[in-house]
């Protein structure tokens, strides 16, 4: 499963380098995690921030916002 695992992340990180359009999304993507990232350290109650953030995540991959 890990090798599986690491040649996604392999491919994933060649096409962002070789294409523009895919390293500036990366770049955004990246942004947005760091800054939910601040937003669950911030939190009194971590595991229930990051429940959250997971959830708005699912949320939007699902397309219901």
């Amino acid at each position: 499963m890990s090798f599986f695992l690491r040649h996604i992340g392999r491919y994933a990180a060649q096409k962002f380098a070789s294409d523009p359009r895919a390293r500036e999304k990366a770049a955004k993507l990246a942004n947005a995690i760091v800054s939910e990232a601040r937003q669950i350290a911030r939190e009194e109650d971590r595991a229930r921030a990051a429940g959250r953030a997971l959830r708005r995540a699912m949320n939007k991959l699902q397309g219901n916002r």
